[in-house]
C-alpha cells in the first residue's frame, strides 16, 4: 500500500510544487525508491535526502527533480535549499505526528520537486519547499482530498499557469446574451460593453454563424478568453461534424434542434459528450417537449433544454381542464427537469428584466436575452438590468486558497 500527496506553495520563480508517494519498503513505493537510485537519467538524477551531510532523514526519502538540472547553479538549488527543506519537513512530520514514529524504518518517501531554472532566492526556495513537502505529507497521510471535496471543487477553480478559466455551469442562474447579429464590429462592441461576469454567457447567434461561419466562436474567445460561449447551430443533421467544428473553435456548448430525428439528436449529443462540451436541445417549434425527451436514452439526455415562449399553451391546457399550476409561458419547467435528471432549463422569447424572477422561481436556470441588450444604446446598463435580479457571481467573496481544509 502507498499514499499520495501533493501541494503547491509560494509564487514567482521560487514557487514550490511537490508530489510524493509514501509507502512500504516492500511494496511499490519501495520498488520505485530502489529503481530511482539505481536507474539514473541525465538531468533528473534522484538523491537521498539528508538533514545535513552524513545524516539521512527517516523515513528514507528520495528527491526526484522534475525540471532538468542543466548546470551547477541548478544542482546547487536542489542539493542546497531544496534538499534541506525536504529533509527537515520529513523529520518535522515525524516529530509532529503526521508520520508515526514506529513505522519510519518500514516505509520510504519518493518526493518529486519542482525548481524553476530562474529561481534565485535560496531562502524562498527553502521556505516554499519545506511548506509544500510537509503539507503534501499531511495530505497523503490523511487521505486529502476526499472525493466529495473533489466533486465540490472541480468546476470552481483553475490552475494559475492556465491563464484563463474554463467555466462550468455549476451554480445557476445565468444570463445568456444572444448575439443575433450579422456585423462583426457590432459584435465586438457589444462584447466589450458586456459586464465581465461569470453569470453572463455569450451566444454566437445563428445569424453570426451563418454569415461568418463557426469560426466566429474563436473571434469571441479572443475578446473574452474565460467566457462560456454557446454556438447556436440549431443542428438538424450531420450533427457530429458540426459539433466537432464548434468544439475545435473552443465552443463550450452547441445548440441542437429538437426538430431533428431522434437518431440525429442522439448522435449529436453523443458527439458533445465525446468533445467534452454541453449539449443544448432547442425545442423551438417542437409540439411535445416531454415526448421528445422521453424517447432519448438516459445516457443521451441533453445537458440543457431550451424552451421558447408559448403564451397560448397555458390557455390551451386550461380550456381542456388540465392542471396549469406549474405552467409558465415557456411550458412546465418542473416536468422537463424531471425528464433530464440533473440537467438545466433555459428560457427564451422576448424576455425582459421584469420576467427574470418569475422564470427563475418556476425553475429556469438560464435566462436568454437578445434584443433588450444588443439593441440597447447602453449595453452594459441593459445587461445590469437583468443581473440586478441575479445573485452575485459564485464564490465572489471566497478566497481561492486551501483554507477550506478542516482544522480540528
Amino acid at each position: 500500500m502507498y499514499n499520495i500527496g501533493e501541494a503547491l506553495i509560494g509564487d514567482g520563480d521560487e514557487l514550490a510544487h511537490v508530489d510524493l508517494i509514501i509507502g512500504d519498503k516492500e511494496g511499490p513505493a519501495g520498488q520505485a525508491f530502489a529503481n530511482g537510485l539505481s536507474n539514473l537519467s541525465v538531468g533528473h538524477t534522484p538523491l537521498t535526502t539528508v538533514i545535513r551531510p552524513n545524516l539521512m532523514t527517516k523515513p528514507a526519502t528520495l528527491i526526484i527533480p522534475k525540471v532538468t538540472v542543466g548546470d551547477l547553479d541548478d544542482a546547487n538549488k536542489i542539493f542546497g535549499p531544496a534538499q534541506t527543506a525536504v529533509g527537515r519537513a520529513v523529520a518535522d512530520a515525524v516529530e509532529e505526528g503526521y508520520i508515526p514514529k514506529d513505522i519510519v524504518e518500514d516505509i520510504v518517501i519518493n518526493v518529486s520537486v519542482f525548481i524553476h531554472p530562474a529561481a534565485k532566492n535560496y531562502r524562498k526556495i527553502y521556505q516554499y519547499n519545506y511548506g509544500a513537502t510537509k503539507l503534501a505529507i499531511r495530505r497523503a497521510m490523511s487521505g486529502y482530498p476526499s472525493i466529495d471535496k473533489v466533486l465540490a471543487e472541480k468546476d470552481r477553480g483553475t490552475h494559475p499557469i492556465m491563464g484563463f478559466r474554463v467555466q462550468k455551469l455549476w451554480s445557476p442562474p445565468y444570463l445568456q446574451v444572444a448575439l443575433d447579429l450579422d456585423n462583426l464590429d457590432a459584435m465586438e462592441k457589444i462584447i466589450n460593453d458586456l459586464p465581465d461576469k461569470e453569470r453572463v454567457l455569450i451566444e454566437a447567434g445563428t445569424p453570426l454563424v451563418k454569415k461568418f461561419g463557426v469560426g466566429v466562436v474563436s473571434k469571441i474567445r479572443e475578446l473574452r478568453p474565460s467566457a462560456f460561449i454557446i454556438a447556436d447551430l440549431k443542428t438538424l443533421d450531420v450533427g457530429r461534424v458540426e459539433i466537432k467544428m464548434a468544439a475545435d473553435e473552443t465552443a463550450d456548448a452547441v445548440a441542437i434542434s429538437g426538430l431533428g430525428t431522434i437518431e440525429s439528436i442522439k448522435k449529436a449529443i453523443h458527439e458533445t459528450q465525446k468533445q467534452g462540451i454541453y449539449s443544448i436541445l432547442d425545442m423551438m417549434n417542437v409540439d411535445d417537449f416531454a415526448e421528445k425527451l422521453s424517447e432519448l436514452p438516459e445516457d443521451l439526455k441533453p445537458d440543457i433544454v431550451l424552451l421558447h415562449r408559448n403564451v397560448d399553451l397555458e390557455t390551451y391546457k386550461a380550456e381542456k381542464g388540465e392542471d396549469t399550476s406549474n405552467m409558465t409561458e415557456w411550458g412546465n419547467i418542473k416536468e422537463i427537469k424531471k425528464l433530464i435528471d440533473g440537467g438545466l432549463v433555459a428560457v427564451a422569447g422576448g424576455i425582459t428584466p421584469d420576467k427574470v424572477e418569475e422564470a427563475t422561481e418556476k425553475g429556469a436556470d438560464i435566462i436568454i436575452a437578445g434584443r433588450y441588450i444588443i439593441g440597447s444604446r447602453d449595453v452594459r446598463r441593459a445587461a445590469e438590468d437583468f443581473l440586478a435580479h441575479f445573485p452575485q457571481d459564485p464564490d465572489s467573496m471566497r478566497l481561492a486558497l486551501d483554507e477550506d481544509e478542516q482544522v480540528n
